[in-house]
């Protein structure tokens, strides 16, 4: 069996990939940016670029497909992202319907149309889109509320609140009824739609039970044997409660208002049918879920993140030659005498995360503290895994870009700042190189590349000083 996989960088899509081939499938990918890709991926996958508003490409993608999964949704592309959704998913109905694809497979949220959040209405709209053809094409629309999974937004957000938070003052919210469910479920259900001989149009609601925000994160600390006291307040708005959610955990401002907005409604399941159609699976608990996104974590076996996603300006990879636009370098000159290349380039990669970046860390932490407070990522973001990058990986506020291993690293920033800013580390011969870019935006932006400046000369060199030093002592 052909199958295509849409968002194949996102959070889902890229495990959806990896176990697909486990299954046997032949597995066709359709991606917006193909450096975002993993090499073992483009290895084994065939992989087209392009998009759903590009017919050509779409075409191409989809024919000779028999299953076609859409995990396609604009959160985070601006106000307009309803009408983006809707063409977005007209095209891929029509064009599969165009390449007699046979089936469609489809991923939304939980939620009623007439009590939810823009975006959920937004991904009901999107299913209802695609199954709008019941005799030309079938379609299995799945509809999960949160997905419990290492790297998943909302895991983040309750195993970041638990853990660093032992009295909580909560919003209203936390009351909400919501229904987890396990990313190895989620996966299993998608697997398994491909398979089945279902005719015509079914919508599916996945979950392992409700329960509340804050049950969620009472049994999350009962998890990381952990004891919590949660106090309810009916004082914090949401944009108030996003403020307080970026503090203390890895989402920035957008992201944080973009899941409040749903959580201030239920998303419980409407009907049985996934028990019915899908009797071979049965959904593992909240806490086993938990436990085992805890394990990757630990294990450095996350695969994806919340941030993989191309869906908006604050995950996706832009392309390199954005560089070219830099009016301001800042360079700094490490040399590397009797190391390998590998050991260089591999203490390179290790920089942020919990490891810091080696020199000056309280400066790091108060500027990701700065970002935090005007809505930005901070540092608290962290790293999906401490030894190893991919292009479009995070690194705390930085975003890796572009990725040539033992030559070059190139991270674009996050942080919010009056410009575009860039750091790249080259390693040319015995010589390693850091390149600090930035185009600034207006006055305000000449005046902050000049007073960061100072702080660049000593504590730029002296982390190039220790990369090279980590090098030497093989501690990678």
């Amino acid at each position: 069996m052909k199958i295509l996989i849409t968002g194949a960088t996102g959070y889902i899509g890229r495990r959806l990939a990896y176990k697909a081939l486990d299954e046997g499938f032949s597995v066709r990918l359709f991606v917006r940016n193909t450096r975002k890709v993993d090499t073992e991926l483009q290895r084994k996958c065939e992989i087209i670029q392009g998009s759903t508003f590009e017919e050509d490409n779409l075409d191409r993608a989809l024919n000779g497909i028999d299953v076609a999964y859409y995990l396609i949704h604009s959160m985070g592309k601006g106000s307009d992202f309803e009408a983006l959704d809707k063409k977005s998913a007209e095209n891929f109905r029509n064009a599969a319907i165009r390449n007699s694809v046979a089936k469609i497979v489809y991923l939304g949220g939980l939620g009623e149309q007439s009590n939810t959040s823009r975006h959920l209405r937004s991904r009901n709209e999107t299913g209802r889109i695609l199954s709008s053809d019941p005799g030309k094409i079938d379609v299995i629309c799945f509809r999960a509320g949160v997905i419990i999974g290492s790297g998943s937004a909302s895991f983040e957000i309750v195993r970041n609140i638990t853990e660093k938070l032992p009295l909580m003052v909560a919003p209203r919210w936390v009351e909400t009824l919501t229904e987890p469910v396990g990313i190895q479920d989620v996966i299993k259900y998608l697997i398994s739609a491909a398979d089945s001989d279902l005719k015509g149009s079914h919508v599916v609601d996945i979950g392992t039970g409700k329960m509340s925000f804050k049950e969620m994160m009472l049994k999350a600390a009962k998890v990381m044997h952990l004891k919590r006291i949660i106090i309810k307040v009916p004082l914090l708005t949401p944009n108030l409660s996003s403020y307080w959610l970026i503090l203390f955990t890895p989402v920035n401002f957008e992201v944080a208002k973009e899941l409040i907005e749903g959580l201030k409604f239920p998303s419980v399941k409407e009907n049985d049918k996934a028990s019915l159609l899908f009797p071979e699976i049965q959904p593992e608990s909240y806490e086993k879920a938990f436990t085992k996104a805890l394990e990757e974590i630990y294990d450095n076996q996350v695969i994806s993140s919340w941030c993989d996603s191309s869906g908006g300006r604050h995950c996706d990879v832009p392309f390199v030659n954005e560089i070219s636009k830099a009016v301001y370098k800042d360079m700094h000159i490490a040399e590397v005498d009797n190391v390998e290349a590998e050991k260089v380039f591999g203490s390179v990669k290790m920089l942020g995360g919990k490891r810091g970046w080696l020199a000056y860390d309280i400066l790091w932490q108060l500027r990701g503290i700065m970002d935090k407070l005007i809505g930005g990522y901070g540092l608290n973001r962290g790293r999906r895994n401490e030894k190893e990058l991919r292009v479009g990986d995070y690194i705390d506020f930085w975003k890796v870009v572009d990725l040539v291993e033992n030559k070059r690293l190139l991270l674009q920033a996050q942080m919010k700042v009056p410009g575009k800013a860039w750091l790249e580390f080259s390693l040319i011969d015995n010589t390693l190189v850091q390149t600090a870019f930035f185009y600034p935006k207006g006055l305000m932006g000449r005046l902050y590349w000049f007073s960061m400046l100072p702080f660049h000369k000593f504590i730029f060199g002296k982390m190039l000083h220790r990369v090279v030093k980590r090098a030497e002592k093989q501690v990678l």
